[in-house]
């Protein structure tokens, strides 16, 4: 039984935990974790971390209770199956009841004040997506696909390929009327892709006047990227954090403020540093054909009161030669102020050693911007005189299509 409340917050959510609870005993991966967990104090904090490995052994069996069978809830439509996008390691497929995905992210947009706004003034919501074709689910980059065809309900698709970099002015000249025609109430964008279509909207003077924000997910979010994205745009960028597996845990309700989305899953930072940041730890709470108990989902976070601080990948997180980590979101805040730079990468090449590659934003960052960015990052990675740079026109992605703006050395 769940015993430990540790805080108000957690408290809300103690009746949704011991339904889970009571749930995940007849679910096979937790029937004997629950079992072992014991009943005295804090048995629900001493079960084992649920990993991407345990989601696919033996899947769909390994989260289906005693007498339902894939094939029959698919045949009634009651779930769907997706797939992580693999950015980590190899994708994992999802089940989700149907419907669940719009419910858990509506309650994350409303979240955020303005945005709830719009909500509740548009009778009609539209929008229109721009990320990796692995991650959208609709659009594939072997094969064009017509707009209908790109076309789910109130979503439009954009893009079609994988790097953004390498869009001709005509493929972009097309999105940019498809968005004009389609007119959205909001971008949904990955934020490397966003800030490449933003760009290109901003060369040609083009604005959309039916857009009220733009809301960038799928990957970590930089300070060049919004800082464009508001530029070009004209309207606010939002982050909005989450996972395929878990749904949309964090949005951000003010700025610098991630709020959690206390219905949808119930948060833990584990093995945190002497600065507050450590392992974020999930635990769903609304889908009920794949809840996932304590699972380790490989972000870093710092929680700072109700409110939370994204950090990035662990595994994207750097060393200092004095062993300390530097996680990405504070190799970014190098670049805040700066101008010059759309996109980047810093990749460890030796314990000391960095690279820098970007690819400007205009003419690029003059030299006076560039020594400064350089100072900062040779102050928060012990790294005097150990980092070269070079502007480049294409930044590659990894096998999902993301963008990594931190490598280690491992990498």
């Amino acid at each position: 039984m769940l015993t430990e409340v540790r805080s108000e917050s957690d408290a809300a959510q103690f009746p949704w935990l011991l339904e889970l609870w009571a749930r995940c005993q007849e679910i096979p991966l937790y029937r004997a974790r629950v079992a072992g967990g014991g009943s005295g104090p804090g048995g629900f904090f001493q079960l084992p971390f649920v990993t991407k490995r345990e989601m696919r052994e033996n899947f769909p069996h390994n989260f289906l209770r005693p007498g339902q069978e894939l094939e029959t809830l698919l045949g009634a439509n009651l779930v769907e199956l997706e797939y992580t996008s693999g950015t980590s390691e190899d994708r994992v497929p999802v089940l989700l009841e149907r419907g669940w995905w719009e419910r858990q992210e509506r309650r994350a947009l409303e979240l955020n004040p303005f945005v709830r706004a719009v909500l509740r003034d548009c009778s009609t919501l539209r929008r229109a997506t721009l990320t990796t074709p692995a991650c959208n689910g609709v659009v594939c980059p072997s094969r064009w696909l017509t707009r209908a065809q790109r076309t789910l309900g109130g979503a439009l698709s954009l893009n079609q390929a994988r790097i953004p970099f390498l869009l001709t002015p005509a493929e972009q000249s097309q999105m940019a009327a498809e968005v004009t025609d389609w007119a959205p109430t909001f971008l949904d964008c990955d934020p490397v892709h966003g800030v490449w279509f933003a760009r290109y909207c901003e060369r040609q003077g083009i604005r959309f006047p039916s857009l009220k924000f733009v809301l960038c997910s799928y990957e970590f979010v930089s300070v060049t990227h919004r800082r464009i994205i508001e530029r070009a745009l004209g309207v606010p960028v939002f982050n909005l954090y989450g996972a395929t597996e878990t749904g949309h845990l964090l949005m951000e309700s003010a700025p610098g403020q991630m709020q959690a989305s206390a219905e949808t899953a119930f948060l833990e930072v584990v093995d945190a540093n002497a600065s507050g940041v450590g392992d974020l730890v999930v635990t769903t709470l609304t889908n009920g054909y794949m809840p996932l108990v304590r699972y380790h989902i490989g972000d870093l976070v710092a929680r700072r009161g109700a409110d939370y601080l994204v950090h990035g990948r662990k595994r994207d997180a750097l060393q200092t030669a004095p062993g300390q980590r530097v996680t990405t979101w504070q190799v970014d805040q190098c670049f805040a102020g700066l101008a010059g730079i759309a996109h980047y990468q810093l990749r460890q090449l030796a314990v000391g050693q960095f690279h820098l590659r970007y690819i400007g934003d205009g003419v690029g960052p003059d030299d006076a911007e560039l020594r400064q960015l350089i100072s900062r990052l040779e102050k928060l990675l012990h790294a005097h005189g150990q980092i070269t740079s070079e502007a480049v026109d294409v930044l590659v992605p990894s096998p999902s299509g993301k963008f990594r703006l931190t490598l280690p050395h491992e990498n």
